[in-house]
């Protein structure tokens, strides 16, 4: 299948992105990125790498002293500036940002579908002021999500898009660690959605509220490295 410009995919995808976030499989994953990131962003400089819509960017703004996104979709960052939020047009393999701007740099469910991931890492630690912290998600080779991507059919975004049109890359944590530059150093790692094989599970009247109270008590234990994302908080040495 042929792919299309990630600008353009992210455009489409924009135009109906919050139209099941209300749900708790979607509530769900934004509580758990913003659990894993909020020891190393409260109080903070922050600076959120693909930061969509904002739905993220929102409440990691009222923790920090200072949140800063940027996203390359204007259709996702017009969205986010109408909540009031400070963003920029940018990709992840140019931040128009000094060295050392900031003290955590975050990035949630974009890296996997970046190509230059290495040109990224480092753009990512390069703006990280030492002693800082990268939380960084990545998607997991070693997880059920993975298997289910294998076999499921193609899922529509738009009209005459579906998710197979943008480049999707699924990692090991030896992948990753290979991936970050040598300045940093992997001190926490958290695992989400390491149980329900499908996301239907969340959505279900009675055996969604299990499913997700069940997920939150396995991501920080050894499950956890099973997770279909897979969060990897690293410290950039002073």
């Amino acid at each position: 299948m042929t792919r299309m410009d990630n600008t353009n995919y992210y455009d489409q995808f924009a135009r109906g992105y919050e139209n099941e976030r209300h749900k708790r499989y979607h509530r769900f994953l934004d509580e758990s990125e913003l659990a894993a990131a909020e020891p190393y962003c409260r109080g903070k400089r922050v600076l959120e790498v693909g930061c969509g819509t904002g739905l993220v960017l929102e409440p990691l703004s009222r923790m920090a002293s200072k949140a800063v996104g940027i996203d390359i979709s204007p259709g996702m960052l017009a969205k986010a500036a109408a909540r009031g939020l400070d963003v920029r047009e940018a990709c992840a393999t140019s931040i128009p940002f000094p060295d050392a701007s900031f003290d955590c740099v975050v990035s949630f469910k974009v890296l996997a579908h970046v190509e230059a991931i290495q040109a990224a890492l480092a753009e990512c630690t390069r703006v990280l002021a030492p002693g800082g912290h990268l939380v960084l998600e990545f998607y997991n080779r070693h997880s059920m999500r993975h298997f289910v991507k294998l076999v499921k059919p193609a899922q529509k975004i738009a009209v005459a898009t579906t998710d197979e049109h943008v480049y999707t890359r699924f990692d090991t944590l030896a992948d990753i660690r290979g991936y970050l530059p040598g300045t940093v150093r992997i001190v926490e790692t958290v695992g989400i959605r390491c149980l329900a094989p499908t996301y239907h599970f969340f959505n279900l009247p009675v055996v969604g509220r299990i499913t997700d109270r069940l997920e939150r008590m396995v991501q920080r234990t050894p499950v956890g490295k099973f997770g279909g994302f897979l969060i990897v908080v690293a410290r950039k040495e002073p």
